[in-house]
């Protein structure tokens, strides 16, 4: 049998993407069926009542009573037209045929003028309740991701529906209420046809079944087509949003540039947006044909009513007004069924986006963490790690093992290793942001699971090697509060010990100036002005516990031995946890420890270590012998 091949996901030699993180449910939507459609939808729309209502009960009420009014007078519109008919076509002079028509005539009018400000109400009040739903759910949605565990964010399943829930959840979530009053408005319409025609005469009901059952195919055939069509596009479309961000967004501006990338974009982006073309113009054929077969079934049905009208009307079974009713309800009905069937596509459609939200809202309660203690921690005196494990989401192997280590008030620990060892992971586990999978870290003895958060993290100051630089001014990068309430004093000191004075005095509007271009007057920051703004965040809170991890990274030389001067003043009443691949710095530590692939496999201080002879003394030597001239001795199978 010769079968339609189909469309290729993207052109040839370029990427295939994974399955699409923006529409998982494509396959359930190309396999629809109008009964699972109908019986998922009572669901669906009980779901976007309840947030509709949590988001305003009065709008919620207006725009689903509104609209049910306005589809009940349809009944009372064509029951009128009738009367009108009726008037009109009655036996007598024409004066008294008109006077006849003309109370249905002016309860027609009063009627359709009553109806039509029925639905500006109701688009006036579903246009208020659309953004009410979507802050709604947006609070909601931020509320539960700000409190997941931070290891949430390292499982990618859980980023992608996180972002499927933001980008596209949020927005439809907003919109599925008024689907719902449109489903409702034009059921009570098709209700009103149907009952007002077999009023008319019994076997009109059947005939606006036959007349409407072609309309109603063509309608869900149309729909999974254009489900259809979605899907094979999806992935093509991703990669055109992905060469459209590269080429448009500041980020890759620079290296597409420098690296003469603009012809070789440009041809990919042209391959790509062709092939899209040319699959949508592949399919107009076939929508044509459907809409023609449709167009075809529909005027077929409607001639066979129009006929079984004339011949009823020829054998005196149906007055003419009754007949001429009956032309105009079926009209109506047609109408109306076909919008209902929009309706119940768009519907269900976001309702699949409004059900991959509420999945995201449960997996983000599933990864809260449990009630938090309440203890106080209390004035660092010691931090102890005592056989602690951790995974990463998905990992096939522990990031750490069996790590213990113990960190005192007025010492430097210094943490080193290569790439992957496990450091900053560590140093995030006892800043309270990662929990454990075996093991305990204790402050003065208490379990850190047991401690206030917020009083822990207040006595924590942390220099992440991943710093965010928020679109904030400088003070606010640097305090992390709200407007206003920063101490002058702490923010004075930590602009002097992290260098970042000389960073503020750069800018055109110091302290309020915004970090963020996009702002008017906002500032570009270089990497190394970058890392003191962030060195002075972990220093303004003047902790009892100073993370620093890879905190001089983008630094000059000149402003590293400053910040590491620092440290050292900072040590004198509080503890250090320094994490640093240079090694030179880590002389003055009072203790360190080494880490190899999540295991603690060398302690000690510099002079200790150096005479054993282990992992950190060869560190320190090649990086020695970088200065010095020197070429350390290397075996060649470890660069092949």
């Amino acid at each position: 049998m010769n079968r339609r091949r189909p469309a290729p996901a993207t052109p040839a030699g370029l990427p295939e993407l994974a399955t699409s993180r923006f529409h998982p449910w494509f396959g359930d939507l190309q396999r629809l069926s109008l009964w699972r459609m109908l019986t998922r939808l009572p669901a669906l729309i009980a779901t976007a009542l309840r947030w509709s209502w949590k988001a305003s009960p009065r709008d919620t009420l207006l725009t689903v009573g509104l609209n049910i009014a306005a589809g009940a007078l349809s009944a009372i519109v064509l029951t009128a037209v009738v009367g009108i008919l009726q008037g009109l076509f009655a036996q007598g002079p024409t004066p008294e045929r008109l006077q006849a028509a003309l109370p249905s005539l002016l309860l027609a009018g009063a009627a359709m003028v009553t109806r039509a400000a029925l639905r500006s109400a109701a688009i006036w009040a579903q246009g208020r309740l659309t953004p009410m739903v979507e802050r709604a759910v947006e609070v909601e949605l931020v509320s539960l991701t700000t409190a997941t565990r931070l290891e949430a964010f390292d499982d990618s399943d859980w980023c992608d529906q996180i972002h499927r829930a933001r980008t596209l959840g949020v927005y439809e979530a907003g919109r599925i209420t008024g689907y719902a009053a449109d489903i409702a408005t034009e059921l009570i319409s098709l209700l009103a046809v149907a009952t007002v025609v077999t009023v008319l005469h019994p076997v009109l009901l059947p005939l606006l079944a036959l007349t409407v059952a072609p309309v109603g195919w063509a309608a869900i055939r149309s729909a999974r087509m254009r489900y259809a069509r979605m899907r094979a596009l999806s992935t093509s479309n991703r990669l055109l949003y992905m060469y459209t961000h590269a080429m448009t967004e500041r980020e890759a501006a620079a290296e597409l540039r420098a690296y003469a990338m603009r012809p070789m974009l440009l041809a990919e982006f042209a391959r790509i947006s062709d092939h899209v073309r040319d699959a949508l113009l592949a399919v107009v054929g076939r929508q044509t044909t459907t809409r023609a077969v449709g167009d075809v079934l529909g005027g077929i049905a409607t001639l066979a009513t129009y006929a079984a009208l004339v011949a009823l009307l020829l054998a005196g079974l149906m007055p003419l007004a009754v007949a001429g009713a009956a032309y105009l309800a079926l009209g109506q009905g047609k109408a109306a069924l076909d919008r209902l069937m929009n309706a119940v596509n768009s519907c269900y459609e976001s309702g699949l986006y409004l059900s991959d939200l509420l999945e995201a809202f449960d997996q983000a309660r599933r990864r809260t963490p449990p009630a938090a203690g309440t203890t106080s921690p209390g004035p660092l005196e010691e931090l102890r790690v005592q056989g602690v494990d951790f995974a990463y989401p998905a990992a096939e192997a522990n990031a750490l093992t069996g790590v213990s280590i113990t960190v005192e008030r007025g010492r430097i620990v210094a943490l080193v290793g290569e790439n992957g060892s496990g450091k900053s992971t560590l140093a995030t586990l006892i800043s309270g942001l990662y929990v454990p999978d075996a093991g305990t870290i204790t402050w003065n003895g208490t379990d850190i699971a047991d401690l206030d958060p917020d009083e822990l993290h207040a006595r924590i100051g942390l220099i992440r090697q991943q710093y965010h630089q928020w679109p904030f001014s400088a003070e606010r990068n640097i305090t992390m509060a709200a407007p206003g309430t920063a101490d002058p004093d702490r923010l004075g000191r930590a602009l002097r010990l992290s260098g970042a004075d000389q960073v503020v005095a750069d800018l055109a509007h110091g302290l309020d100036t915004p970090l963020d271009t996009r702002f008017k007057d906002g500032a570009d920051l270089s990497g190394g002005q970058r890392q003191r703004i962030a060195a002075a965040r972990g220093l303004y809170p003047q902790a009892d516990l100073v993370i620093a991890d890879e905190p001089t990274a983008a630094l000059d030389a000149r402003a590293e031995e400053r910040l590491f001067s620092t440290f050292q003043a900072a040590a004198d009443g509080a503890a250090v946890l320094l994490i640093t691949h240079r090694l030179a710095s880590t002389r003055s530590a009072d203790w360190i420890y080494v880490l190899d692939h999540g295991h603690v496999v060398e302690q000690g201080t510099h002079t200790d270590l150096i005479t054993h002879g282990g992992l950190y003394a060869e560190l320190y030597g090649i990086q020695a012998a970088a200065y010095n001239g020197a070429t350390p001795h290397r075996h060649t199978e470890e660069f092949l």
